[in-house]
């Protein structure tokens, strides 16, 4: 594993890991996307009728735990979006996010409504202008009902983008980073005493340490561990453990039936471990393209599996013995995920990106600064205007006509600009 010179460390461009693709990271997300689809499918009542640890008496200790799922994706979230902003302008950013999370999301969300409107007996939208709203994906922020019960964690990811954009309209470099993990770290212990909604709002204390744990990990991954990344490392798993107790109060499956508690604890040291071998370089030989092929369907399984899921378990329930009820579903949903994947991601995505590339070189381009334009088109008429003014020095024109040919003081802030424009 080949680690960045000295000189790379504040740079955001200089430096770019020749190291091959991590396929460990597209097999941990698949692990955690199905964590979830087993806890929605066996840890709750959802399209079952009966109780679920009756249906599952084995499996349901287990599934039950699945929720951590969502944990492990914002570890991962926060090492890959560290790891694929280093060196790309905050209009980069936005493309590749919007065109990578919105086109499944829209798909999803009217599939999804359509289903539950058709068959709502495992849940039900209060109306179009619900599902209209959920198109934004800033429903939470609005106050308006998810139309799937796993949306609430992209508002999550959104916020977490938007706080990482500023790392990004800055520079990503090792220092810019570690700042920005120091900083929602402090946020995010003071939060939950500082009795300040907007404050608890964007350190996300629950949530905080994973995505500053994932961005460390990937620090360790491009440059090399220092006892300042494990620190920050460490210190992001006791956060994680100290608001284990509310998320596991927060997803029982049954409120009557308390569940041990140290499971959950392990899942997380397993993920945080995880995360450290994949940053040490341990699995840097492993190239099973397959599993880039699973890492790609995970967001879209995500998407589509909760309530389309459970409408079919109800359905189906009674036909065939539950387990192989859930293996069916589960295979059916990798099909739509597939689907999904192949005929909306890959070419309305493909498509959005072209579009907000676009947009975004037109911006550059009208907003770069322009000659000064007199009343008589481009620059003034010095035979009728004078443009430093009646009683001007011979230093005072000399200044007013770099001026008029676009050698103002906005001109040599241009100049000064990085390579790239950062939007």
């Amino acid at each position: 594993m080949r680690h960045a010179d000295r000189g790379d460390v504040d740079g955001a461009t200089h430096h770019k890991r020749s190291a091959p693709r991590l396929y460990v990271l597209d097999g941990l997300r698949l692990v955690a996307a199905l964590m979830v689809v087993l806890f929605h499918y066996v840890a709750l009542y959802g399209g079952w009728e009966n109780n679920p640890r009756a249906v599952f008496p084995s499996l349901h200790a287990y599934a039950r735990y699945g929720w951590l799922g969502v944990e492990v994706f914002f570890l991962i979230s926060g090492f890959v979006i560290c790891m694929s902003t280093w060196g790309r302008s905050l209009g980069d950013f936005v493309v590749s996010r919007v065109s990578r999370i919105y086109p499944a999301y829209w798909v999803a969300v009217l599939l999804t409504a359509a289903v539950v409107t058709v068959w709502p007996q495992v849940r039900s939208v209060a109306g179009w202008g619900e599902v209209v709203t959920n198109l934004t994906m800033l429903q939470e922020g609005l106050g308006v009902s998810d139309v799937d019960g796993v949306y609430w964690t992209l508002f999550i990811e959104l916020k977490f983008y938007a706080l990482f954009a500023v790392v990004v309209a800055t520079g990503v470099t090792y220092r810019t980073c570690v700042m920005f993990c120091g900083i929602w770290t402090a946020a995010a212990v003071i939060a939950p005493t500082a009795d300040n909604t907007l404050l608890d709002m964007w350190a996300m204390p629950l949530y905080s340490p994973y995505f500053v744990a994932g961005i460390a990990f990937y620090l360790m991954h491009r440059f090399r561990p220092t006892a300042l990344l494990w620190g920050l490392v460490l210190f992001s798993l006791l956060l994680a453990h100290h608001h284990l107790g509310e998320r596991i109060t927060d997803n029982l499956a049954d409120p009557e039936q308390p569940i041990a508690h140290w499971p959950a604890h392990l899942i997380v040291v397993l993920a945080f471990g995880a995360m450290a071998l994949i940053a040490l370089g341990a699995f840097d030989r492993v190239r099973w393209r397959w599993l880039a092929t699973a890492g790609a369907l995970t967001y879209p399984l995500y998407l589509v599996h909760m309530y389309i899921g459970l409408t079919m378990i109800h359905w189906l329930r009674g036909l065939l013995p539950a387990p192989y009820i859930v293996l069916t579903v589960v295979l059916v949903m990798l099909l739509a995920a597939y689907a999904l994947h192949r005929c909306v991601e890959r070419p309305l995505g493909t498509w959005l990106r072209g579009a907000m590339r676009r947009g975004i070189d037109d911006m550059r381009r009208y907003s770069a600064p322009r000659p000064a334009t007199g009343r008589w088109g481009r620059g003034a008429d010095p035979d009728r205007v004078d443009a430093a003014g009646p009683g001007a020095t011979t230093a005072d024109r000399t200044v007013a006509a770099g001026a008029s040919a676009g050698a103002g003081p906005e001109s040599l802030v241009a100049a000064e600009r990085p390579v790239h424009e950062r939007v």
